[in-house]
């Protein structure tokens, strides 16, 4: 296991360490207001992001017909392997102490959550899971109009309020939303490659 602290690693890495703290308490303690506060804490929250996808499922069964369980079935296979892939594969390879667990930082943190979670800090599993499911849905529906932008907007606060929170470092965010663009951009291209191209209204 890789354990990612300042003090273990090459001046740059350090370097790069000390500029992610920066930027996570501009974030968390410095650029926050009580609107901000009440805002990020319910969007990281499943009963904000679990209708739209649901929204998206029921959507997709009444416009594409019999693809559409395609659809959903491999919508349902990227959140999984995304999932699979940030909180076991790299939480388990890569270590990194919380901000609200780690002793260097415990008493400057503004934790909004109930709890702070023990797992690894890298990488960020909602940020990872969000934007596989993004990319998968901006490519497999090109079809359906310019609002496919907005799912990006989307994961990007859901990913930005992880570390506004205090449960994540900005760099967490970054290499969760690589990884999970980088799946969601395969797994769009194996559903196009199996399936074709989505349509409305067909058969």
């Amino acid at each position: 296991m890789i354990l990612l602290l300042s003090g273990n690693h090459p001046a740059i890495f350090r370097q790069l360490i000390h500029l992610d703290h920066w930027f996570f308490q501009k974030i968390n303690q410095e650029w926050t207001n009580p609107v901000f506060d009440l805002v990020f804490s319910f969007m990281r929250q499943a009963e904000f992001w679990i209708p739209f996808y649901l929204f998206l499922l029921v959507f997709a069964i009444l416009n594409f017909g019999r693809k559409s369980l395609w659809w959903s079935a491999t919508f349902i296979m990227t959140v999984i392997i995304s999932d699979l892939c940030s909180s076991t594969i790299l939480k388990n390879t890569i270590f990194r102490l919380r901000p609200c667990r780690n002793p260097d930082l415990a008493d400057q943190v503004r934790i909004l959550v109930n709890y702070c979670p023990q797992s690894s800090s890298f990488t960020s599993s909602h940020a990872c899971n969000h934007f596989a499911m993004a990319f998968f849905i901006f490519i497999t529906l090109n079809q359906t109009g310019s609002w496919r932008w907005l799912l990006f907007v989307w994961a990007l606060m859901i990913s930005y309020a992880q570390v506004y929170v205090g449960v994540h470092y900005p760099l967490d965010v970054l290499g969760g939303t690589l990884a999970g663009s980088i799946i969601g951009y395969l797994m769009s291209q194996f559903f196009r490659k199996q399936f074709g191209v989505l349509s409305l209204k067909q058969g």
